[in-house]
Formats: structure tokens, C-alpha cells, sequence
């Protein structure tokens, strides 16, 4: 069955969703990516235009292009490349958005968005070896350490500081990600040493030992949030799963395996539904669910999952069918258009199509591909 449906993911990926996001989903004057776009593949605007939407754009074609060469995808890059450093980088440093105009919005620096930067430069660098991307990685990794980094430990979520805000552990995981990709382009041991610092931040302060869980929700000082701490997403364990066998390859340690082989049991046991799908959130004491919608994000992270865990390949291959499965069910439509949100009962919600997704999307059904080409399961 893995072998039937491992064509039909690469045809949505690269012949429909793509496709159609670099046709109808890139403005063709100034080359930036919609924020959102509807089902019929118009512009959507929502009043913001985000350098997190920029950049996941620009990732996500530029990763493409070294899967599978295009033409198309690869006309879209130095566009949007172009877009997100003269539009976003005012006075050296990242702001957060601006108006659909092409005005500014808003000017404070976003450690989430950030992390994008990272992400999407360092796989732009390595489609076009523009050296521009990485003098622009490197001033945002000193602007971090110099600007935004906190004496407990970690990030603040955005610049100016403002130290009374909910502190959480998203933007840390993605700053992982980042920094993986980083130094992978460009073997440098400060981005090293930062991918050091933040799996010591994940084992010591976001997994909780008692229960078994990834916290989302934290102080200034890295205690619970008294009144959202007990909050957690089995997307997000998943998410970590891949990236903690991500960063055991450039920092071999079995504490981080064992944190993703827990994190792993957790969410298995917890945040999978039993009518299919992952709960968008359960509770961390309790582990029942307390968001039962299905966003399309964490199955994509549950794939990427599968995909590195040390199970059996019977295992493996049923969850992966089984996942595929659902997703291609109750999630992608056709043109590469997709279902963002389920109800508990599986039941599509009315929403357009958001200018982050297919960043998940794309990553979680080519992650499979990957693995079904290395375990010889099916040959594109």
C-alpha cells in the first residue's frame, strides 16, 4: 500500500501544491508570497504580510529545488530572497510584518520569525550559493546573542524585550531547526554551539520528567505558566522527535535520543485520536484532550516522526500508511489546495489556505519520500 500512495504524495507535493502557490500564490510584482490565499486560488488578504510567511515561502521552494529541480520554483527565489531583505531588515534587524500596502506594520523582532531566516537562508545559500544569505545569517545569529538572549536561559520572544511576557518553548524549537540547517550549510561552530545550548534548554527546562510531556507555557524563569503551563501539543512532541535525531547527527548524545523516544511514547499513547487525525492539544496532568480539532500541521509532524524512529519497519511502514491515509482523506484536495482545520469528527472546517502551511505540508509528505527512497520502498 506504501508503495501506491508514495506517487501520489510526490504528485501532490511537486505537481499541485507547489505549482500552484508559485502560479497564484506569489505576487508577480514584487515577488513575495500572499499571506493567505482562498480556494480558488485568489489573494487573500488579512491586513498583515509576514516575514514568517516570507520566509517559510522561500524555504520551502528553495528546498525543493535541491529534491527536484525546477525551473519555475527556482524563477520565484531571488524575488522573494530580494523582497525579505530589503522590506524586512530596517536598521539591522528583522521586523515582524507589514501592512498589505507594503508598509510598515509592525517593528519588533520575533524570535519565531527569526528562526525562519535561518531556516530558509541557509537552504536558499544552498540552491544559489548567494553569499549574501549567509553575511544575513550571521548578523541575525549575533542580533539574538546580543539583543535577545535571557541570563535564565534561551530567547526572548521578541525585541524590544519584554521581560513579563509568557516565555514558551515554540520559538526555541524552531530556532533548533534553524540552526541545524545553519550549520549543516556552513559548519560553522558558533551555530554549533547555539544547537548545544538549546537541546541543554529543552532537557532542563521544556520536558517534564513527572509526566512525561514537552511544556509549551513558561515564566520569565522557566517555571510552569500558572494558569496555561499544563497546556501541551502532541504536534509539537513529534516535531521534536524529528529534530532531536536531526541534531544527533551533528551532536551525538543518547540523552537526546532518550528525550525523543519519550517524548514519542507520550504523544502515541495520548494525542492520537482514536477516530484517527492528533488532537491539536491535551492536557500535560491529565492527558486528555482539551483542543479535539485537528489542525493539518501535527500529522505532518507525526510523519516526520515515523520517519526516524528506531521501530520496526512492520511498525514504521503501517503508521506511515496509516497516517497517509487519513491525510489524504480528510486533508488534500485537488489543485494542491488542502483542509487546514478538522473537527472532532473529521468533519473539514470552512478556512483558506494559510501562506505557513504548505511549509508543513511539504516537509512531513517529503520527509516520507526521503525515507521510502533510502529503505528502498518505492524509486521516484
Amino acid at each position: 500500500m506504501l508503495e501506491s500512495t508514495i506517487p501520489i504524495c510526490h504528485s501532490f507535493v511537486f505537481q499541485k501544491l507547489l505549482k500552484n502557490w508559485a502560479a497564484h500564490g506569489i505576487n508577480k510584482d514584487f515577488g513575495f508570497s500572499y499571506e493567505s490565499m482562498t480556494h480558488d486560488w485568489s489573494n487573500n488578504p488579512v491586513g498583515r504580510i509576514r516575514l514568517l510567511t516570507q520566509c517559510r515561502q522561500l524555504y520551502t521552494f528553495s528546498h525543493a529545488c535541491q529534491i527536484q529541480p525546477s525551473d519555475e520554483l527556482r524563477e520565484r527565489l531571488k524575488p522573494l530572497f530580494r523582497f525579505i531583505i530589503t522590506r524586512y531588515f530596517v536598521n539591522e534587524r528583522w521586523i515582524f510584518s507589514l501592512n498589505d500596502d507594503l508598509s510598515t506594520k509592525d517593528r519588533q523582532s520575533d524570535a519565531y520569525a527569526i528562526a525562519f531566516v535561518l531556516l530558509s537562508f541557509s537552504h536558499y545559500y544552498k540552491i544559489t550559493q548567494d553569499d549574501r544569505a549567509l553575511s544575513y545569517m550571521k548578523k541575525t545569529h549575533r542580533f539574538l546573542h546580543e539583543k535577545m538572549q535571557s541570563e535564565a536561559g534561551g530567547f526572548y520572544e521578541t525585541y524590544p524585550v519584554d521581560d513579563t511576557q509568557i516565555r514558551r518553548q515554540n520559538p526555541h524549537m524552531h530556532l533548533l531547526e534553524g540552526y541545524i540547517a545553519a550549520y549543516e550549510a556552513t559548519q560553522d561552530d558558533e551555530y554549533k554551539k547555539t544547537i548545544h545550548s538549546l537541546l541543554s534548554l529543552a532537557l532542563e527546562h521544556f520536558y517534564d520528567k513527572k509526566t512525561n510531556t514537552l511544556r509549551e507555557f513558561f515564566t520569565v524563569d522557566w517555571k510552569l505558566d500558572p494558569q496555561i503551563g499544563n497546556q501541551v501539543e502532541p504536534g509539537h512532541h513529534f516535531e521534536w522527535v524529528w529534530l532531536l535525531y536531526e541534531a544527533n547527527k551533528i551532536i551525538p548524545n543518547t540523552d537526546h535520543t532518550d528525550l525523543a523516544q519519550q517524548l514519542w511514547l507520550t504523544a502515541t499513547r495520548y494525542g492520537l485520536a482514536k477516530n484517527g487525525g492528533i488532537y491539536n492539544q491535551i492536557d500535560a496532568e491529565t492527558y486528555l484532550p482539551i483542543d479535539t480539532e485537528k489542525r493539518i500541521w501535527p500529522i505532518t509532524e507525526y510523519l516526520k516522526a515515523i520517519t526516524v524512529m528506531p521501530i520496526g519497519k512492520e511498525e514504521k511502514v503501517d503508521r506511515l500508511e496509516k497516517a497517509i491515509d487519513f491525510i489524504q482523506q480528510h486533508y488534500l484536495l485537488p489543485d494542491g489546495r488542502w483542509n487546514e482545520y478538522l473537527d472532532e469528527d473529521n468533519t473539514p472546517k470552512t478556512f483558506p489556505l494559510p501562506g505557513t502551511s504548505s511549509y508543513h505540508i511539504f516537509l512531513g509528505l517529503t520527509e516520507v519520500l526521503r525515507w521510502s527512497e533510502h529503505n528502498n520502498s518505492h524509486t521516484i
